[in-house]
């Protein structure tokens, strides 16, 4: 499975952005798709997760409520909206697959294979 992530930006604080992750190649394999996030001299860290079957969200406290993520399963996409954006999402932002099932999708070892990064860019 390749991925390939495109949206980022620079946008004011109080605005919106919506990120995507486009899964090509055995994407009927894909269990679930996340993205991470890793800001300068920072881990990488979780910020939402789907499931390609149920849809289960998941999503980390810090984005909750402000954050959507969503997939369109005939176009192998997962789209990430991002709204009410704080300086503090400045980040780069990556998407992941994961292909077997698993109970829990919040680390980056929890995924088999990376997109590239989108810089998120949120000015004060």
């Amino acid at each position: 499975v390749q991925l390939r992530a495109s949206g980022g930006g620079l946008v004011q604080a109080g605005g919106s952005l919506r990120l995507s992750c486009a899964a090509s190649g055995r994407t009927f394999s894909v269990y679930a798709t996340g993205w991470f996030r890793q800001a300068p001299g920072k881990e990488r860290e979780f910020v939402a997760a789907i499931t390609w079957g149920a849809g289960s969200q998941f999503y980390a406290d810090s984005v909750k409520g402000r954050f959507t993520i969503s997939r369109d399963n005939a176009k192998s996409t997962v789209s990430l909206l991002m709204n009410s954006l704080k300086p503090e999402d400045t980040a780069v932002y990556y998407c992941a697959a994961r292909v077997a099932s698993y109970p829990t999708l919040l680390l980056t070892s929890h995924y088999d294979c990376w997109g590239q990064g989108t810089q998120v860019t949120v000015s004060s």
